[in-house]
This record gives C-alpha cells, sequence and structure tokens, in this order.
C-alpha cells in the first residue's frame, strides 16, 4: 500500500466513532505482542493544557540526549504530527511499515468474533508498534479522550500519571460535572504509582485525592503558589519557581500565563523522576522548556500583519486565551475570526471572546459537528459586535488578510478542526 492509500484506511475506521473501552485495544495489542509493555511512559490526561505540558516534558528529556517520542492528538496540517520521535514525525514508510502490522492483526481479531477497533484505536496501536521498533528510552503519551476507557489506558506501569486542568468538554461521554469528569480522567491512575495534578477545581481534586488514596499512589499537587518573578511579552515568559530545589528565570517557549503554569507543572514530573533516579541536568530543564514549542496555540504566524491562532475550544481553553490576549495585546485592535463545533458551550465561548474586538468574522471549522457561520454570526450581532459570515476556512483567511491595514492583529481561535487549514493558508 502506498502512504495515501493507508492513510485511507486508517481513516475508514472513522465510521466506528468514538467508543469508549478497552478491550478492543487490548486484544489488538495481544496480538501485536504486547508493545507499549516495553516502553518507558508518561502519561498526561486533562480537559485543557496536556499538550503543553507533554511537548514541554518531552523537550526536557530530549535536551538531555534521551531518545524520546511524542504521541498526541489531533493533528493540524498533517496526520503524521501526531507520531514523533527524536523531534522528527513519523516517516511516510515507518507508518507504511507499522500500519500494516496493525491492519493485519485487526483482521486476525474480527475472525475471532472482535468488534472493529476505532480510528483512534488502530492509530494508538500504529504508534506503540513504531515506538517499540525504535531504541525508544522514554514516551511521552498523551490521552486521547477522558481517560478511563481511552486507547492510551492499556499501559500498566507509567513511570509517573498526569492530570493537568480538569473543565466541562465532551460531556457528552465524560459527564456532566466536575467529580465525574475527574473520576474519568483519575481512570489513568494505576497502582502504586506517581501522580502529578495541576487540578485546582475542589470537587475535581477530591475525586483525584480519593482515587489515589484507593490505588495507594503518592499525589502531588504542582504548588503553584511557589511561581515567582512571573513576566509576560510576545517573545517568552521568564518566571522562578520552587519545587524541591529553586529554579531561576526559566524562560517559556510558549505564551502566555497558563503556559508559565504549563511548565512548572512539566518541571514538577520532572523533579520526581530525578527524585527516582531520571539523570535530567538543570541545564536540560531550562534548555527544555525554552525551546518547546507547541504548534497553534498562542502561535504567531506572521508579524506584518500580526497573525495568531490558537486551537482553544472550550471555554477553559478560551477564558485563557483571553487572559493572555489582554495581558500581551492590550490597547490592540483585533479583528478576530472563530469557528466553534456546535457541541461546546458556544454562547459561554462567545461571551468570554466579546471584551476582545469589536469586528469578528465567523467561519466553520473543518468537521461533520461545524456550527453555521450564520448561526454564530447572529450570536455575535445579538451581542452589538458586527460579523462577517464566511463559511469557507481559506476564503475566510483571504478575507481576514484583506482587512489586515485597518488592524494591529488578527487573531483565528475556536476549533482545532480550523486552525490547522489557517496555519497551512498563511505558511505557503
Amino acid at each position: 500500500m502506498q502512504y495515501e492509500d493507508v492513510l485511507q484506511k486508517i481513516h475508514s475506521f472513522k465510521r466506528f466513532g468514538s467508543r469508549l473501552g478497552l478491550e478492543r485495544m487490548e486484544k489488538l495489542l495481544e496480538l501485536l505482542g504486547e508493545p507499549q509493555n516495553n516502553l518507558k511512559i508518561i502519561h498526561v490526561a486533562g480537559t485543557n493544557g496536556k499538550g503543553s505540558v507533554c511537548r514541554n516534558i518531552y523537550s526536557i528529556l530530549q535536551a538531555q540526549g534521551y531518545k524520546t517520542g511524542l504521541y498526541t492528538s489531533p493533528f493540524l496540517e498533517r496526520f503524521t504530527e501526531r507520531i514523533e520521535y527524536n523531534n522528527k514525525e513519523i516517516s511516510e514508510a515507518q507508518l507504511i511499515n507499522s500500519s500494516m502490522n496493525v491492519f493485519e492483526k485487526v483482521e486476525e481479531m474480527i475472525a475471532e468474533g472482535f468488534d472493529s477497533p476505532t480510528e483512534f484505536e488502530i492509530v494508538t496501536a500504529i504508534a506503540f508498534d513504531f515506538y517499540n521498533k525504535q531504541d525508544t528510552d522514554y514516551l511521552v503519551l498523551e490521552v486521547g479522550l477522558g481517560g478511563r476507557g481511552d486507547a492510551t489506558n492499556v499501559i500498566r506501569n507509567p513511570l509517573v500519571s498526569v492530570i493537568t486542568t480538569i473543565g466541562f468538554d465532551h460531556t457528552e461521554y465524560l459527564g456532566n460535572t466536575l467529580s465525574q469528569i475527574a473520576c474519568e480522567k483519575a481512570g489513568i491512575i494505576k497502582e502504586n504509582c506517581p501522580v502529578v495534578t495541576s487540578v485546582k477545581e475542589p470537587e475535581a481534586l477530591k475525586m483525584i485525592r480519593d482515587v489515589c488514596e484507593a490505588q495507594n499512589c503518592i499525589l502531588t499537587i504542582v504548588p503553584f503558589n511557589e511561581i515567582s518573578n512571573s513576566e509576560c511579552s510576545l517573545d517568552t515568559s521568564i518566571f522562578d519557581y520552587y519545587f524541591n530545589k529553586e529554579f531561576k528565570h526559566v524562560q517559556t517557549g510558549m505564551l502566555g500565563r497558563h503556559q508559565v503554569e504549563n511548565a512548572a507543572t512539566a518541571i514538577t514530573v520532572i523533579q520526581l523522576l530525578r527524585e527516582r533516579g531520571l539523570l535530567i541536568s538543570d541545564d536540560a530543564v531550562y534548555e527544555g522548556i525554552r525551546k518547546a514549542k507547541q504548534a497553534g496555540r498562542f502561535e504567531i504566524i506572521s508579524e506584518k500583519p500580526m497573525i495568531i491562532i490558537d486551537g482553544a475550544h472550550n471555554l477553559q481553553g478560551i477564558e485563557a486565551l483571553t487572559d493572555t490576549v489582554q495581558t500581551l495585546l492590550k490597547d490592540k485592535k483585533i479583528l478576530l475570526c472563530v469557528g466553534l463545533l456546535k457541541d461546546k458551550d458556544v454562547e459561554g465561548i462567545i461571551h468570554a471572546l466579546l471584551p476582545l474586538a469589536d469586528r469578528f468574522i465567523a467561519t466553520e471549522p473543518d468537521s461533520e459537528r461545524k456550527m453555521e457561520a450564520k448561526g454564530l454570526k447572529d450570536i455575535i450581532e445579538q451581542n452589538n459586535k458586527k460579523c462577517h459570515a464566511v463559511p469557507d476556512i481559506y476564503e475566510a483567511c483571504k478575507y481576514a488578510a484583506e482587512q489586515s491595514e485597518d488592524f494591529d492583529v488578527i487573531l483565528f481561535t475556536g476549533s482545532l478542526y480550523m486552525i490547522g487549514k489557517v496555519r497551512s493558508y498563511f505558511r505557503i
């Protein structure tokens, strides 16, 4: 099979939807020889921030010279972004090789009477197969959805389980209260394994504490009160942080106050691993945090005109974006282009964005779950803001660029299913 044929076959499993549960994944990996059991894994779940925390940890491990893998989702521009190793995406040839292994085992499991795996389960199995074939020292593994029933949760003994912030997202799968959602996220916690969390909400934190106690796990809550002298700019953020030792003038590669907290979370994880014997120098910590970049997260993709993309796609993420814009772009005239999925808190997200701009463009993410631009435009205009509806993302990019002389900043946000296409348009 050729690369495009492989991608088409992977995507064909999308028809099986999102189905939480581990039975299919466990069977598939059993047929593959349990590749995940040969890997040293840092497992990261959470509603927001998990991608950035993963990227920081990955960057620190690489700065120390470890051969490190990073598995994330979704991708922005290229499918191969999801499976990264030593700062390079999986090659087309490597993807074909591991995919063929997985496809063969899928046929075997179906012949034995098992249900077909979902697309995410297929991709996760491909990633495990690939990383097992490399000389991988460590794998930073991001949860796809939830935790308990997520395909990544087949791992048995992670080096550490990390749970970042918890908020309301994917409630149709995870529950309608913070406690229910936290319970699902805490499903990644394994017996006697250390746990790090940056959760602040008392309701969610209590659930994580209870699960840790039941699983005999030591819980470390990231001490955000130990962050000091934080200074944020459009170039970087610099801060001091104390966790079992002092880190002075840490410089981040990602922008915004929330990214300072994500960096502190990553440092906490690394410090715990150091105490358990992992060799990581202070220099590697500083270098890793400084070099870590997360595409599509308050990313400046053009200076003139200034164009910023941010993949915030739920209320908690949008509130973090709003704080960053009001801190770093104070008094700037902003044209805000937004596209949302209709199953999100559309009203809440729009109300959070309203203070940032007087002019909006409503567009549509590349998803069957998209909210129509006209409906989004109506909501924005009902709140006394001017809005122009441009359903096609590329046409929205073109229209926004044509207005650039009237604005200091053009900001695109609302969905990761839109940000990748915006990134591609302006980076061509």
